[in-house]
């Protein structure tokens, strides 16, 4: 029936084995297809296509003894199912690589961080693992370095929500250089700082992760620490100052919540370097003051030039308030805090803890001066007065109790250093 056949019709095929190998034939492919590859892996895989599409090639060849049209299309079929299944087999024990996170829209980039979907997400080559806080102008975020597996803390800023046009691209520049210029301090009582980027309309600084607490649940009546602790805190947190002084480095927001403490092993870090240097252009231009407004300095308040004096204030607001549990100043009313920060002294810290020590009173006076030129001029003799009344309420609390008589002269040296007069203070540098 037809020429150049490779096999003469066989009538002893009937139609019986024709259904049976037709059959066979099926279930060869549907085993090869379904069954066998997508179980092996790629090696073992190609050897079993090959094998079952020899098997079905031989099964449609001793067909083709009982009929010419119907062999000539099972051969082919045979090759391409065993092709298909061979694909298959692969497709079927490939491992995929891990998916990398999907970076966010721009657009949706700050919302979406504001979510508790956020885990997970990429800023820079960091992997945002939970939130941790958050500020005025953005949120921190825990984060791991993908580059090296590093935790770090991640502040962000929303610079495209806050500037736009020529201030945005001038806000960028300021951020770089303020992030760049803290990156530079090196003190172990001032965070460090690794990396500063912008991504997905977010600028952030990646910083050194600490656990611990600020100093903000310190500041609370109920919650104060022993008064030789606070002296020595705020000691170190001086002569972190001093030293970024020395650098050319304001803080500008000094306060409890910026100080980070882990008392069990002795940690204290001064965090937020730069962050309110990179959001003065924001707050001036929206009305608002630069920095915590009870804890700014009478020039920093009124828009003056600052320098180390009015971190210093700042440090002495603080004092004052880890000691007692209360601002110095305080007002529902902004212009009355203003005015109040601006013109009237602040009240003497024994009025509300009457067993302070006088030399310790006097510290906290001299710190919050209105003048800055009568103010510490420098954190180093601050933080040497608070150490040195520090030891003396330490001795002084082993000592049993004097005999009831005159005090004796004071031989610590102290009014040698603190040189203060209510009536006419003078410069202590």
């Amino acid at each position: 029936m037809f020429s150049g056949g490779l096999v003469p019709p066989d009538s002893s095929f009937n139609a019986a084995s024709t259904v049976a190998a037709v059959a066979l034939l099926l279930a060869a492919v549907i085993a090869h297809v379904l069954l066998v590859l997508p179980r092996l892996d790629a090696g073992r895989g190609r050897l079993a296509s090959g094998a079952l599409a020899v098997a079905q090639i031989l099964i449609a060849w001793g067909l083709l003894s009982a009929s010419v049209w119907v062999p000539w299309l099972l051969p082919v079929a045979a090759l391409l199912t065993g092709h298909f299944g061979f694909e298959r087999g692969l497709d079927g024990r490939r491992v995929l690589p891990e998916p990398e996170p999907s970076a966010l829209p721009p657009a949706d980039a700050v919302a979406a961080l504001s979510r508790s979907g956020a885990e997970g997400s990429m800023l820079g080559r960091y992997r945002v693992e939970r939130e941790i806080g958050r500020g005025a102008m953005g949120a921190v975020y825990l984060g791991r370095d993908s580059k090296i597996g590093r935790m770090v803390a991640i502040k962000t800023m929303a610079l495209s929500q806050e500037f736009a046009g020529d201030e945005l691209d001038e806000a960028r520049r300021r951020f770089f250089r303020e992030a760049e210029t803290a990156g530079r301090l090196q003190h172990p009582d001032i965070v460090t700082i690794y990396d500063a980027g912008e991504d997905q309309d977010l600028a952030y600084i990646a910083m050194e992760y600490l656990k611990g607490e600020d100093l903000q649940r310190h500041s609370q009546p109920g919650r104060l620490l022993p008064v030789p602790q606070v002296l020595r805190v705020v000691a170190r947190v001086a002569e972190a100052l001093a030293y970024a002084h020395s650098q050319g480095v304001v803080h500008r927001d000094i306060k409890p919540a910026n100080v980070m403490v882990d008392l069990s092993r002795d940690l204290v870090k001064v965090t937020d370097f730069g962050i309110a240097r990179i959001s003065d252009s924001s707050r001036t231009r929206t009305g608002m003051v630069l920095g915590t407004p009870s804890f700014m300095s009478p020039e920093q308040m009124a828009g003056l030039r600052v320098d180390g004096r009015s971190d210093l204030y700042s440090l002495g607001v603080m004092l004052f308030q880890l000691l007692t549990g209360l601002l110095p100043h305080r007002s529902d009313s902004m212009a009355t805090l203003m005015h109040q920060i601006a013109n009237e002294p602040a009240p003497d810290v024994r009025t509300l803890r009457p067993e302070l020590p006088e030399m310790l009173a006097d510290v906290v006076t001299l710190a919050v001066e209105k003048r800055p030129e009568v103010r510490y001029a420098d954190g180093r003799q601050m933080a040497s007065d608070l150490r040195q009344i520090a030891s003396l309420m330490d001795a002084a609390a082993l000592a049993p109790p004097p005999d009831v008589g005159s005090p004796p002269p004071d031989s610590s040296g102290f009014t040698e250093t603190v040189k203060f007069d209510r009536a006419d203070p003078r410069h202590n540098s």
